[in-house]
């Protein structure tokens, strides 16, 4: 150990700076979260490079772009950095003023309607604590509960989590056809047969999720079997601007049941019958292997679908 203390090739902080760059790609974007100048991260880094005998960066006037020991680095102290942020905020949190605060990732594909039933009774049971919410890729909750950047997580899973994170709580979200009036009218009067229906759905401009998500897959899947065919009009990354353009008359969609109670009083949105249901699985996530403080214990019991 006395022997790592006097060869080490950088300390937290530099690693810190160089998580900075390697985060916002760019060097000045880096010195302005730090609070430094350019010349100064860009030393620090240098430093790093020059006692790793390696390339981190690849630097051009225009971008800057992890190398492959950068990207190595980068991967392998997200954790180490992530927990010692954590154990400052927490010492912060625990011994001093600070106020509590808890991080949530949301994925985009989990629409607005659904946020009361994560926060309303938090807000009452905890209102000395404080949210920084954040609707993300599943891929960036993952990472974000892997680096410790984040505390809770909640998005439709893959069919293989990582290792790293376990499950609190799990939902079913039951999806509906949605249409604007015109086309609930129009459906209605081809909807003598389920032949004469998937005809009709087969005309019609496709609002669907964007099929690199978790639920944009199996939605696109589950369509094809039905016998759909999808070539989408468009696709977009979350379902209350595909329920808003469905109103609007730009197509037709599988959406959440319960997105659509934001929506509940338009007349400008239909929804269409459609006998099979397509499901999916919601889930609260954490970290596994770290002790969660009560706060965050309170606050993923509170949660609600």
């Amino acid at each position: 150990m006395n022997e790592f203390l006097t060869t080490a090739p950088f300390d937290i902080y530099e690693l810190h700076l160089f998580h900075l760059v390697a985060q916002h790609r760019s060097f000045t974007r880096a010195a302005e979260v730090a609070g430094l100048t350019q010349s100064a991260v860009t030393r620090q880094v240098q430093g790093i490079e020059a006692s790793l005998g390696l390339t981190l960066f690849e630097r051009t006037t225009r971008t800057v772009t992890l190398t492959p020991a950068g990207e190595a680095l980068w991967r392998e102290s997200a954790r180490l950095v992530g927990d010692v942020a954590q154990t400052l905020k927490s010492l912060r949190e625990e011994f001093t003023d600070a106020k509590k605060e808890i991080r949530v990732g949301v994925s985009r594909s989990v629409g607005l309607a659904y946020l009361p039933g994560f926060f309303h009774a938090n807000l009452r049971r905890l209102p000395h604590v404080g949210y920084r919410v954040a609707a993300q890729s599943s891929a960036e909750i993952h990472a974000g509960l892997e680096a410790n950047e984040l505390d809770v997580g909640v998005l439709s899973p893959p069919h293989r989590l990582p290792q790293t994170v376990r499950i609190t709580h799990r939902f079913t979200d039951t999806f509906a056809l949605v249409g604007s009036p015109a086309a609930a009218a129009d459906f209605e009067a081809h909807a003598a047969t389920r032949a004469r229906r998937l005809a009709w759905l087969n005309r019609q401009n496709w609002l669907v999720l964007d099929e690199r998500s978790n639920t944009g897959r199996r939605l696109h899947a589950w369509m094809t079997r039905q016998g759909c065919r999808v070539p989408p009009g468009m696709q977009l990354d979350n379902f209350d601007l595909i329920i808003n353009l469905a109103a609007l008359g730009m197509g037709v969609s599988f959406v959440p049941v319960r997105a659509l109670a934001l929506y509940g009083r338009k007349r400008s949105l239909r929804r269409l019958p459609w006998p099979e249901r397509f499901e999916r699985e919601l889930v609260v996530l954490v970290r596994r292997h770290r002790k969660l403080p009560p706060h965050i214990l309170q606050f993923i019991d509170n949660v609600l679908f």
